[in-house]
Formats: C-alpha cells, sequence, structure tokens
C-alpha cells in the first residue's frame, strides 16, 4: 500500500509542479543561445512549470539567433515572463516583446534595436524593414504598441499621437518619435505606454508580486555542450574549422593515399557542419554545396589520376557552401555578405599561417624526425656513407668471383664488392686493394707486370 501511495504521490507533483524557471538571457546574443533556451523551455514544459523568467542584461546580438528564441517564446504554453535587468537593447528587446508579460527594474532601458554590421553602420534597407516588421508582429501578438516597436528599428518613422487603451494620447517625452532618433525607452516611459507591465528590483518581490512566492525557482545555466557549442559559433573559431577543413582536403591530394592531413581535414568540416547544423546557421542548401564539393574532390582523388577541372570544381563548390555558412538564415544585405566574405578570407589567411608555423614547430621534434625518415644519418652527427674499409688499402685478397670489371673479392674471411682497375680479372685470382673512396674499392691483380 505504501509503495502505491508513493508512486500516485510522485505522479500528482508532476501533474501539478509549483516551480518557476529563471533562464539568464545576458551578454551578447549568439547563434550558441537558442538551443539552451529550447532545452530549458522543454525541460520546464516536462516539469509542468508555472513560469518562466527570462533574467535579461544585454545589449543585443546577432537578428537571426534573437528570431529564433523568440519563435521559441511564442510556442510556449508556459506563462514567460521578461525581468529586464538594466537593459533589453537591440535583439534584446525583440525577446523581451516576445513575452507575455514584460518588467523592468528602476532606471532600466529597452529599444534601439536597428539593425547593425560589425562597424555600427545601419543595415539595407531590406534587413531594416524584416527587423522593422518583424518587431511590429511581436508587439501585436503581445498586445503592444507596433508604433513603438517600429520606432525601436527604424528612425525614419514619427508619430505624434499614440493609441493607449483606446485613447489617443499625445506623445511628448519620446524622444525617438522624431524623425532620425531611434526610440529607447526609460522604465517609467514604457510603463506609461504599455510597453512594460511593472517595475520591480528583485525577481523575488515579482515572483510576490505574480503570486509565485511559495514556487520553487529553479536557476538554469548552460551545460558544458552548449559552452563548446557557442564557442564553436564564434565567427573566427568558425572561420578557422572550414578552413583547416578545406585546407586538409587540399593537402591531402597532394599525397597519394590518405593520411593525417585528411583525417584532420575531415575531421575539421564534420565539427563544423554539425555545429553549425545545430545552431540552426547551416541550412540543408549550404551543406548540399560542401558535400558535393567534398564528393567531386573524393572523385578526383580516387578514381580520376591527376588533378583537373573535377578537383577544381570540388574546390568551388567547398569555398562557396563555406562561406554560406557563416551567413545568418534571415534576409542581410551587402554589408553583411562583404563582413562574411571578410571573415572567411581572414579565416583562410590565419590557417596557411597557422598551418606553416605548426608544420615547421613539428618539423622539429622526435616525432616528425621518426615520421618521415627514422633512420637519417647526418655527417655532423658523425656518420659518414663508407663501411670503414679504409684499413684495408694494401691488403691483398682472392677474387671470389669473375670481375667484369665489378665482383666480389674475399679478404680474411670477409667478402667485398670491389672493380678492378682495368680488365677482367677471372675467380681466384689474387688482387690487391689499390684504394678505397667511399664505397668504392678498386683493385688489380697481383701477377700483372710492375707488380
Amino acid at each position: 500500500m505504501k509503495k502505491y501511495l508513493t508512486f500516485f504521490i510522485y505522479i500528482f507533483s508532476l501533474l501539478y509542479s509549483d516551480t518557476v524557471y529563471r533562464i539568464p538571457i545576458q551578454g551578447t546574443i549568439d547563434l550558441g543561445l537558442p538551443p539552451f533556451i529550447n532545452r530549458m523551455l522543454e525541460d520546464a514544459k516536462s516539469k509542468n512549470a508555472k513560469a518562466i523568467i527570462f533574467d535579461i542584461n544585454t545589449f543585443g546580438g546577432r537578428v537571426d539567433a534573437a528570431t529564433q528564441i523568440k519563435d521559441a517564446i511564442l510556442g510556449t504554453d508556459i506563462m514567460t515572463v521578461a525581468f529586464i535587468n538594466r537593459r533589453a537593447i537591440s535583439a534584446g528587446a525583440l525577446i523581451s516583446l516576445s513575452c507575455e508579460k514584460v518588467f523592468m527594474t528602476g532606471g532600466g532601458l529597452i529599444g534601439a534595436a536597428t539593425a547593425v554590421d560589425m562597424s555600427g553602420k545601419k543595415g539595407s534597407e531590406k534587413v531594416i524593414s524584416f527587423m522593422r516588421e518583424e518587431m511590429a508582429s511581436t508587439a501585436e501578438k503581445r498586445g503592444r504598441n507596433k508604433k513603438i516597436a517600429r520606432g525601436m528599428v527604424d528612425e525614419e518613422l514619427t508619430f505624434t499621437h499614440l493609441l493607449i487603451n483606446g485613447d489617443s494620447v499625445l506623445v511628448e517625452d519620446i524622444e525617438g518619435r522624431k524623425e532620425g532618433k531611434l526610440i529607447s525607452l526609460t522604465t517609467d516611459q514604457a510603463m506609461k505606454y504599455g510597453i512594460a507591465d511593472g517595475t520591480f528590483d528583485t525577481i523575488d518581490a515579482l515572483m510576490d508580486s505574480l503570486g509565485y512566492s511559495k514556487s520553487q525557482l529553479i536557476e538554469t545555466s548552460e551545460n558544458w555542450s552548449e559552452k563548446v557549442v557557442r564557442f564553436l559559433t564564434d565567427p573566427v573559431v568558425a572561420s578557422l574549422l572550414t578552413t583547416f577543413g578545406f585546407l586538409g582536403i587540399l593537402f591531402e591530394l597532394q599525397s597519394p593515399g590518405w593520411g593525417i592531413p585528411g583525417f584532420v581535414g575531415l575531421a575539421c568540416l564534420i565539427l563544423s557542419l554539425s555545429v553549425s547544423y545545430i545552431a540552426e546557421l547551416a541550412t540543408m542548401s549550404d551543406m548540399l554545396f560542401v558535400f558535393a564539393g567534398l564528393g567531386l574532390l573524393l572523385l578526383e582523388m580516387l578514381v580520376i589520376p591527376g588533378f583537373g577541372i573535377v578537383g577544381l570544381g570540388g574546390i568551388g563548390f567547398m569555398l562557396y557552401g563555406l562561406y554560406l555558412l557563416l551567413l545568418p538564415d534571415v534576409p542581410v544585405g551587402e554589408e553583411i555578405m562583404e563582413q562574411a566574405m571578410d571573415g572567411f578570407m581572414i579565416g583562410i589567411v590565419g590557417a596557411v599561417i597557422g598551418l606553416i608555423l605548426l608544420i615547421r614547430l613539428m618539423m622539429k621534434t622526435k616525432f616528425w624526425d621518426q615520421l618521415t625518415a627514422p633512420d637519417i644519418q647526418k655527417k655532423e652527427d658523425g656518420y659518414s656513407n663508407t663501411q670503414g674499409w679504409e684499413s684495408l688499402k694494401g691488403s691483398t685478397g682472392i677474387s671470389d668471383t669473375d670481375l667484369h670489371p665489378s665482383g666480389w673479392v674475399k679478404i680474411d674471411e670477409e667478402r667485398i664488392f670491389v672493380i678492378s682497375e682495368g680488365g677482367f680479372i677471372d675467380e681466384g685470382k689474387e688482387v690487391t686493394i689499390l684504394s678505397v673512396d667511399g664505397n668504392r674499392v678498386l683493385v688489380r691483380e697481383l701477377n700483372k707486370k710492375g707488380k
């Protein structure tokens, strides 16, 4: 009976879980963050959590990563709460607006969500248009003001009035309402215009207000694999992985068979493609280009002799596919494409330089000597190319074979390969050693005239 009672208590606890999840979104928003968010949402759903609080403090990051997180939040049935702990700028604003409730700390800030490149230059109209309507549709989904959401992205938009709770309100305290200014809202402004639902300085105060004061707060963090994904999706690391993969395959084509460069190149390519696919950076079309290029290279290496148009085509397909891996799966302008190309070229140059330095470093190791020429003998180490026969000069022996003009001579039971001074010497004749030059031993028959 006790066993059944314990089982029913366990089932009841799963069905009526009294837990709240806290998920941090802090620092730069990159492509390694969405897998972590998705895992936590699934975990919270399996535990029947009452709510998920996103603790947000970020200056933004990648637009494609933010849209993935936004889609995941909009797709969950659990109550989602954005707790803007100081600031939610750019991509952080999009994530905040996707939550059902938005709360901010005193002195907080939300907005400035226009798309810019790494140098701070504004994105193209195509990119701005995408981000503007992404913000507006998200705000509309959660019942928030679309004009403000659009104004956070596009500084060319202007307005004088906003519709708040069915009333037209004159707006004079938002600097971003003017042309040439992006909208950023303080905590008080966000509450006044319906972007934020309240202000709290701590999560405990927020939970108490929402009626979760007695709920268990579950703190979440990334596991080791998610940290590895975030590291490997870093633009510099991703460029080096793809470049080393390409160079490894290319160097393998210069040597027969399949060796270390091929294994290293293939491992780098698999690692780069798998991480990119997990982070949803690589699309199936990108991977098809890479696999097609790899297939052509293997065909050139294993089937077709030499290196020709098939190999060059394989290199071209692989380069284009690896370049596409650096582009986000959202509309981008020319400046983003230029950044991807710059990063790709920097990765190639860096990889070549690194590979040259690595090879030079390896060439100084004993492992390299054993791998390439384990039995090599150097003169400076005391080795010579002779057999030590210099002391035999002037000695006599018997020809063990005919010398025509070279053959074998036996001297003190030692058999030595020699060459006669001139003419043939028959087997069994007595000879004397005239000189020894390296491994060349010169002999003469003793019964010749003048001896």
